[in-house]
């Protein structure tokens, strides 16, 4: 990124209300940014258990991606904090319940069902670098349409004709 271009984000940010905008060039400073957000997830979850997982938008949608993300929250009335690699359009909307409350943990599933929506709404796909899991299996089936979920089978019929491996769970026919 150009020195122009990385000013002009540092200036948006401010407009937008950022409390600080950080740059980093050596590789100390490198370091201390990363471990800052590295150490960002554990200090989420003092505030509860955090259901963790990651979308992708193109890089343009991600202001808007955010915004939706922060009236998922509000309608919802639950936390969600983003850990983000925003320049590659991947999002990490993490979604904290408390323990032991059982509405907030269906109010989190319902933001994130929120999130994978507006996530496909927006051209972007339900994972950027972390896979599926059962959560995402309903996105991700949606995403890829039938044509693809139907040669997924395929491939599992292939590989495991006896349905032992892992059965009943991502795709079943």
């Amino acid at each position: 990124m150009g020195e122009e271009s990385a000013q002009r984000i540092a200036a948006l940010m401010s407009e937008a209300g950022a409390v600080t905008v950080e740059r980093a060039i050596d590789a100390g400073e490198v370091e201390r940014l990363f471990r800052a957000r590295r150490l960002a997830y554990p200090a989420l979850e003092r505030l509860g258990p955090v259901l963790t997982e990651d979308i992708c938008v193109p890089r343009g949608a991600v202001p808007e991606m955010l915004a939706r993300i922060q009236r998922a929250a509000a309608d919802n009335d639950v936390t969600i904090a983003n850990i983000a690699h925003a320049g590659d359009g991947n999002l990490h909307p993490l979604i904290i319940a408390p323990e032991g409350d059982e509405p907030a943990k269906a109010r989190a599933k319902t933001a994130f069902d929120r999130i994978v929506a507006d996530c496909l709404a927006l051209g972007g796909t339900v994972t950027g670098e972390h896979g599926v899991g059962l959560l995402k299996l309903p996105g991700a089936g949606e995403e890829l349409g039938p044509r693809v979920l139907d040669l997924h089978r395929a491939i599992k019929a292939a590989l495991d004709p006896r349905g032992i491996l892992n059965p009943g769970k991502a795709f079943p026919a």
